[in-house]
């Protein structure tokens, strides 16, 4: 069955080359963000994964673990998108901020799952599983880098800026499971840039 739910990842040639843990992790992460954390259970993983429950033991050491893991390099792949945008558009923050709009229109458009973290943060409710701290964590981060980067492009009130912003990414991402790609969630580069022209970013550019 698992090989079924996964069969892109057991097909692709740069899966084969992975080393167990890495294969482990990609696999992990496809089938959590497509069928949700407590849908799938180590068993489907490893069968996926193609290889066994020793191997991500070993690795990981229980499920938990394995779930911190994957959301830590999810949030490690998001702020690494940050430094890119610095480095596309050095001393250039209104151009860094439109940039993260059209990134995440691009977002938006190509995933109907929505955001992995957000999604993961509805599954994990108990107070003292460990993804919730990452979870806490990477989305305050995120807050953070957009807050300065509004007050960088010289937005007005930017902290209420960012807020508005990253509110309106969050629901854009969930309006495209519940609406489809056709729905409001099509507009939210349209609405964040005006979100952006409302508060009067005066960064070059």
């Amino acid at each position: 069955m698992a090989a079924k739910i996964l069969q892109k990842v057991e097909d692709a040639p740069a899966g084969a080359d992975l080393k167990p843990r890495d294969r482990l992790l990609l696999t992990a992460r496809d089938l959590f963000h497509q069928h949700g954390i407590k849908g799938i259970g180590v068993e489907a993983i490893t069968e996926a994964a193609g290889t066994n429950k020793m191997t991500l033991y070993r690795h990981f050491g229980s499920k938990d673990d394995l779930i911190v893991e994957c959301l830590q390099k999810a949030i490690n792949e998001t702020l690494s998108k940050w430094d890119q945008l610095e480095r596309d558009y050095p001393s250039n923050p209104k151009a860094q901020l439109l940039a993260w709009i059209a990134a995440g229109a691009r977002c938006i458009e190509s995933d109907k799952r929505g955001c992995e973290i957000a999604n993961a943060a509805v599954e994990l409710t108990e107070d003292n599983h460990p993804g919730r701290r990452v979870i806490e964590d990477g989305k305050k981060e995120h807050r953070r880098r957009l807050v300065d980067l509004c007050q960088r492009a010289g937005l007005a009130e930017a902290e209420l800026a960012a807020d508005t912003l990253c509110l309106l990414f969050e629901g854009a991402r969930i309006s495209r499971q519940s609406d489809g790609a056709e729905g409001p969630s099509s507009r939210f580069k349209r609405m964040a840039e005006g979100v952006v022209a409302a508060y009067g970013a005066t960064g070059r550019g």
